[in-house]
């Protein structure tokens, strides 16, 4: 909860100081936020979901739901807008960090 909260606080930034050090680099932030969400998603859910399909589907969710109300957000902050090659960064994160954990968790039950 927390994590979304600094989201949503960067989102509600007009403009973000960062140094852009090649084209489209903010696509690499959003993956990369959206990565470490991913696997907070999996932490926190799976103190109550058990089967690793159902877990995955529920994360990848929650991330594609999460940057899509994100983006939506942006659109009413002066100087932000909308984008969605940004959401597709945001919901690539997302799936990037499920099915590493979906992998890590097969891996543990077969060792």
């Amino acid at each position: 909860m927390l994590y979304c909260s600094f989201i949503y606080w960067l989102s509600d930034q007009q403009t973000l100081p960062s140094p852009q050090l090649f084209d489209n680099e903010d696509k690499l932030h959003h993956l990369l936020a959206y990565f470490i969400m991913g696997l907070f998603a999996w932490r926190a859910f799976s103190q109550y979901v058990v089967n690793r399909e159902l877990l995955s589907g529920l994360c990848f969710g929650f991330c594609l739901v999460y940057g899509l109300s994100d983006e939506w957000h942006q659109s009413f902050v002066v100087g932000r807008d909308a984008s969605v090659l940004d959401w597709l960064a945001d919901s690539t994160g997302g799936v990037l960090a499920t099915i590493s954990h979906y992998c890590y968790a097969c891996k543990k039950v077969h060792t």
